[in-house]
């Protein structure tokens, strides 16, 4: 790469030591019970003791912390108060932190927002941004990997079901990009929309990289572990990329998938309200729930063993996989 040591690369040594968990900091206070929320003078203020508690619990597990900023824009001024401080919190704890604010606009707009979450109150390490608007819509971030070494997810294949609608198509030239990183289709399969967005991916790393250095490239992209059909394919197609991999846990995602993801050059897993909302499902907090009786430390107990078992599940999967690759050898 170069001298700047990425946050990307960062990442990529975190998981290597860590393993591969992403805690996804995406609190809503509908997750906490009431009687902890009542504990507090605002729904905003019990999601900000949750946050630095869980930070505390949950970092030796976690390789980073995930931030999405719509649960916090919902509770207003207060709301955004919490997520700063959110953000201070996992920083402070010298863990990674990932903003998910999935922003995608132009010129003046996109450089706006690039200077809003990589300096400032809302300062994070790496961001996650849409590209679907034209490539142009990365160019202000690009300048902060370079003066700054942040770094940045793009969306590539998500977790949703309506990422069909888009991401699937195929493209009806049957092109993919052009230049030093195009790559042609699996099994000579019509390129998709999302095929041409990674190929520009990989062609915007050709500026980062360097003969012989096999660091992370400063950008990777979001592969959701909900769709197993492709996750070979993409793996395959994008060996040097670093993923960003939601959908594990609540959303369906299995291990498995995820474990075909973190291949090569291998990601991070985000599991968010499976860990967040682990007290409702624990069985050692069964007697204190119905009484009402849970207090944050309880909470917070839940959520660092579901961290642990999430990255135990992770670890499994994937050692599982380098068995299966090595019996096919």
């Amino acid at each position: 790469m170069n001298e700047k040591r990425y946050a990307m690369e960062r990442l990529r040594a975190a998981c290597v030591e860590k393993g591969p968990l992403c805690v996804g900091l995406d609190t809503d206070p509908s997750y906490l019970p009431p009687e902890v929320l009542r504990m507090h003078d605002s729904p905003a203020e019990a999601v900000l003791a949750y946050n630095r508690a869980l930070v505390g619990a949950t970092s030796p597990h976690a390789a980073c912390f995930k931030v999405q900023i719509a649960y916090y824009e919902a509770m207003g001024r207060a709301g955004l108060s919490a997520y700063a401080e959110t953000l201070a919190a996992a920083r402070a704890a010298g863990v990674t932190v990932i903003a998910d604010i999935k922003r995608g606009d132009i010129a003046d707009t996109a450089r706006a927002y690039a200077r809003a979450h990589f300096t400032g109150d809302f300062e994070a390490d790496i961001v996650t941004l849409n590209p679907y608007m034209g490539f142009d819509t990365l160019e202000p971030f690009v300048e902060y990997v370079e003066s700054a070494g942040k770094g940045a997810f793009v969306l590539l294949r998500t977790s949703n079901p309506g990422m069909r609608d888009i991401e699937w198509l195929e493209l009806a030239d049957g092109t993919g990009a052009t230049g030093a990183g195009a790559t042609s289709a699996a099994n000579g399969a019509r390129p998709r929309v999302l095929d041409r967005v990674g190929d520009g991916i990989v062609s915007l790393m050709e500026r980062f990289r360097v003969e012989g250095d096999d660091s992370c490239a400063p950008f990777g992209v979001v592969v959701g572990c909900t769709e197993e059909s492709d996750a070979r394919e993409i793996r395959d197609r994008y060996p040097g990329l670093f993923f960003l991999i939601p959908g594990y846990g609540a959303q369906g995602g299995a291990a498995r998938v995820a474990a075909t993801l973190l291949d090569r050059a291998g990601g991070t897993v985000n599991s968010s309200r499976a860990i967040l909302t682990a007290w409702k499902k624990d069985p050692v907090l069964d007697i204190r729930m119905r009484s009402g009786e849970l207090t944050l430390d309880d909470i917070v107990s839940a959520a660092e063993r579901a961290a642990f078992a999430a990255k135990a599940d992770l670890l499994g999967s994937k050692r599982l996989l380098g068995k299966d690759d090595a019996r096919d050898v």
